[in-house]
């Protein structure tokens, strides 16, 4: 039997057993109980977590203005999309749900979640997530009053998730440059010193912080062999924006999710696996629903930047060369390998985040500004090839990470190859550019119908001139 089954045999229930929270200060404090059951006898062999959520600088009249029972719907709802984190350790078949109550539409909806959010956990875990009943999601607690969503009194300003890449810098200024900073406010989850720099750079001083506390317990089971893996990041923090933007009266979330994000990685069990499932046109148009039906109606979620490729994104962004020094996109500069070490917070110049958006600013940005940020001149580190084919569409999946679909890369590296050799004439190609002019670029004869079918060039100053 193998580990999977093992642990699902063992441990057969997942529990949310309640919620709570109270105002510290100036700040809103929220912490969650989840339980594993085991199938030993002695509750002592069960796994418990303790996650805390923490909104800081919370506005106590607003708090007033929505009440206890939307308060109480929202921590609620907090601790379902903490689920993912802590279920994943065991896979149990079953998750129960105690703190409060769910109809069978969002049972559904939930169920829905987890097993498109969590395919490449289950994809890099071999599980088989399509047995028949592989998970069954039960609500034990009666339903008081019909589940709705209230009309809450919220302004017309934006809130706008920020990470510390370039897509949400590029919402940040659109919206600026049209609303004003009066209009628009800034939400980060733990922010790091790249953050403050970014915000430092955009004007932005009062931003929504929100610190999200991983129980600790799940980092040493992580240590000792249970299951681990990707989850559904992108839902934690639309979950946690659309909350805030309730308790500090926005009506506008504005995600900074892009048209890439649509296109999978790999089949698995006959399912297409996607790593940024919940930045897609699917996940959002549900979300949106879900939360107008069971949250808050007039709290308005998008992505500005949906219409948009990432290498279009990147065009933009070059346009604001302020943010150069303290953007980072590179997702190994922020992993702690479940706590066994501290985070970089550099470029790494090794993976395919850091070669992917390397070749789609190239086109855009000076060669030594590019170096300046990374490091290096990635083009010329033979060790890369494999990932840049994997970019392309040359190796059996494209990178589990968030980059462009497979043609847009095949574009973005077209575009750089034509830009340096406008350029730099005197100049040998770099050696991945070398071999994708010689080894690649003969296979695409059609490489400028594919360019054009990005519509590059004309969607981008659409999307400009829309701004």
């Amino acid at each position: 039997m193998n580990k999977v089954n093992v642990l699902r045999k063992k441990y057969p229930r997942f529990i949310y057993e309640k919620y709570y929270y109270k105002i510290f200060k100036n700040d809103l404090k929220i912490l969650f109980d989840f339980k594993i059951d085991s199938n030993y006898e002695k509750c002592s062999r069960s796994i418990c977590f303790k996650p805390e959520i923490t909104i800081k600088n919370i506005d106590k009249k607003q708090l007033s203005v929505i009440g206890d029972k939307v308060l109480d719907n929202f921590v609620f709802h907090l601790g379902l999309m903490e689920i993912p984190s802590y279920w994943k350790a065991t896979c149990s078949p079953e998750i129960e749900i105690k703190a409060g109550y769910l109809d069978k539409n969002q049972i559904k909806w939930w169920k829905d979640l987890i097993i498109n959010g969590m395919g490449q956990f289950f994809y890099e875990n071999q599980i088989n997530f399509t047995k028949t009943n592989f998970l069954k999601i039960i609500s034990v607690t009666k339903n008081i009053t019909k589940n709705s969503s209230p009309l809450i009194l919220v302004k017309n300003r934006f809130l706008i998730p920020m990470g510390e890449g370039k897509d949400s810098i590029v919402t940040l200024e659109s919206l600026k440059q049209k609303f004003g900073l009066k209009n628009l406010n800034c939400f980060i989850v733990n922010p790091t010193k790249e953050h403050f720099k970014i915000l430092k750079v955009a004007g932005i001083k009062n931003p929504v912080i929100v610190e999200r506390k991983i129980d600790l317990t799940l980092f040493k089971l992580n240590q000792k062999g249970f299951l681990n893996g990707h989850t559904p990041i992108t839902a934690v923090i639309s979950n946690l924006a659309v909350f805030t933007a309730v308790l500090f009266g926005y009506r506008n979330v504005v995600m900074s999710c892009e048209r890439s994000a649509d296109e999978g990685n790999i089949k698995y069990l006959g399912r297409i696996i996607n790593h940024q499932w919940s930045k897609t046109s699917e996940f959002e148009k549900k979300f949106r629903e879900y939360t107008k039906k069971y949250l808050a109606k007039d709290i308005d979620y998008f992505s500005f930047l949906k219409p948009l490729y990432e290498i279009q994104i990147a065009k933009i962004f070059s346009q604001f060369p302020q943010y150069f020094p303290v953007f980072l996109s590179c997702n190994e500069a922020r992993k702690t390998k479940s706590r066994t070490k501290k985070p970089t917070g550099k470029w790494c110049g090794k993976c395919s985040k850091c070669l992917f958006i390397w070749t789609i600013l190239y086109p855009f940005v000076e060669e030594k500004k590019l170096i300046k940020i990374f490091g290096k001149n990635l083009f010329e580190k033979k060790e890369l090839l494999p990932i840049m084919k994997e970019l392309i569409g040359e190796s059996k999946y494209k990178p589990f990470e968030c980059v462009g679909t497979k043609k847009e890369c095949l574009t973005a590296f077209y575009l750089a190859l034509r830009s340096f050799t406008r350029k730099r004439i005197d100049k040998n190609l770099p050696f991945l550019l070398e071999y994708f002019k010689n080894r690649i670029l003969p296979k695409y004869a059609d490489i400028k119908k594919i360019q054009k079918n990005i519509k590059f060039l004309e969607q981008t100053k659409q999307s400009v001139k829309r701004d």
